[in-house]
């Protein structure tokens, strides 16, 4: 009877564990290596790999707007070993523009915590005359042609920021769409396109360097990093809210247990001072939940990103 109770208890631990002990935590990014979404993979993969007390390691499956990654990790082992650090985009927006998904992003997942807040800050080449966006707005009026803003791609962030944009200011503005975030940042700089609606993270060191000039924030509130740009709505353009949040979800039927001790790894890494530091110094802002607020943003922004893009029509390429 002892042995049977001992043998119990053993298991019982075992289903606490937040993954393998005898193996690492993958944590799946759905873009390649060196940009925003990468970069806080990484800040976090170390000192979660403390508070865990194994081993996370960052793995790259770019592609399909982030839909392999997604898809991959939906089928993952239940067991906290493979977890998926997630943009809005996967979760939130791509239901609205695929038929097929190879995932559902509420049955296939269990949320486990928002990590960052991620800003959206429109930028110009520094040779723009305008001083800020609702100058921009009246430039852009007066001319006789739209002006050219680029986006990472259909139905990206940037794009559907843009269409709000368009909508709250009346700009005159042309959407083209560019195949990820480098190149349009690129063509901004060497002025081929007028503007961009970026993540704060993937722009602030163009910012900072005199590369790209800011003209709002597509926030609530002034961006720490940027407290002279005023938000789209100091300058009379309301309703533009943009947050490209990134999260971290887990297999569907990972235990409730292992969710609970993920979480709190989670909330340590980012209350960890350097970890804080590093993220704040690009730009993305600490931001840990529950695993229920995440469930609710998820379900909140899909809902809005869904009403935009079937308002304007908006289909992938």
């Amino acid at each position: 009877m002892f042995k049977k109770l001992v043998f119990a208890g053993l298991l019982g631990l075992a289903s606490l564990s937040p993954a393998h002990a005898d193996g690492p935590v993958r944590l799946i990014i759905a873009f390649p290596p060196g940009g925003p979404v990468d970069l806080v993979g990484r800040v976090l993969a170390e000192q979660l790999g403390k508070e865990l007390k194994q081993q996370v390691i960052v793995e790259n499956k770019a592609g399909a707007n982030g839909n392999i990654a997604a898809a991959y990790v939906a089928k993952a082992p239940a067991d906290g070993s493979v977890l998926f650090l997630t943009s809005v985009g996967a979760v939130s927006i791509s239901p609205a523009l695929y038929k097929d998904l190879p995932y559902d992003p509420v049955r296939d997942f269990a949320p486990v915590s928002r990590v960052v807040n991620n800003a959206t800050v429109f930028v110009v080449n520094p040779a723009n005359p305008a001083t800020d966006a609702a100058d921009f707005v009246k430039r852009s009026q007066a001319d006789k042609q739209s002006v050219a803003i680029g986006s990472s791609g259909i139905g990206s962030i940037p794009h559907l920021t843009l269409e709000m944009f368009a909508d709250a200011s009346r700009a005159n503005v042309l959407h083209v769409p560019y195949k990820g975030a480098a190149p349009v940042i690129n063509d901004v700089m060497g002025n081929q396109v007028a503007g961009f609606f970026g993540d704060v993270p993937g722009l602030i060191g163009h910012i900072q360097g005199g590369k790209l000039k800011p003209l709002g924030i597509a926030a609530p509130t002034r961006h720490p990093l940027l407290p002279d740009v005023k938000t789209l709505a100091e300058q009379g353009i309301t309703g533009v809210e943009s947050n490209n949040w990134y999260g971290i979800v887990a297999p569907a039927a990972t235990p409730a247990a292992t969710v609970d001790k993920l979480n709190q790894a989670l909330r340590a890494t980012l209350d960890n001072a350097a970890v804080r530091a590093k993220l704040e110094k690009f730009g993305a802002q600490a931001a840990p939940s529950s695993p229920q607020e995440l469930a609710a943003l998820i379900a909140a922004d899909r809902e809005k990103w869904t009403a935009l893009i079937q308002r304007k029509n908006i289909r992938p390429e």
